[in-house]
């Protein structure tokens, strides 16, 4: 074997020879956040990522609120509530002061309190899973698939 081959590991370390360089993969979930300005009517519109990697204990957040899709589907919605829900959700990921009561949480604890289902303006949706290499370069790529 040369210092070429790359390996594609799983989380527990197993893997085969793929190409030059070795590359580790994590698992990790994601939700996508939601704005749901009636929540009566089930209308929403997606505003953001969660993604946690328990293996490297990362914990993120990306957002975007598009006021103009959101107010299409409720004109008189709550766009400066709505922001400031996702900065909240921006805090309690990033942890320390900001993040309240949850500043001491583990990022584990933290994300599954994030993702937990709520009747309320900013939901989460389902939890997945995948595998990454990069937790913050994925996050990146969902939310441009799931949110711009």
């Amino acid at each position: 074997m040369n210092g070429d081959q790359r390996y594609l590991l799983d989380p527990a370390g197993q893997g085969e020879p793929d190409g030059p360089q070795a590359e580790v993969r994590h698992d990790y979930e994601y939700a996508v956040l939601r704005a749901v300005p009636r929540v009566e009517r089930g209308e929403f519109v997606n505003v953001g990522v969660l993604l946690y990697c328990r293996r490297t204990e990362y914990l993120g957040a990306r957002t975007h609120l598009d006021q103009g899709r959101l107010l299409a589907i409720d004109p008189v919605a709550d766009v400066a509530g709505v922001r400031r829900a996702l900065r909240g959700v921006e805090a309690v990921c990033e942890g320390g002061p900001a993040a309240g009561p949850a500043a001491g949480d583990s990022p584990g604890r933290r994300f599954r309190w994030l993702t937990a289902p709520r009747s309320a303006v900013l939901q989460p949706g389902p939890v997945h899973t995948g595998l990454t290499a990069d937790p913050e370069a994925e996050l990146r790529h969902l939310f441009g698939l799931m949110v711009l």
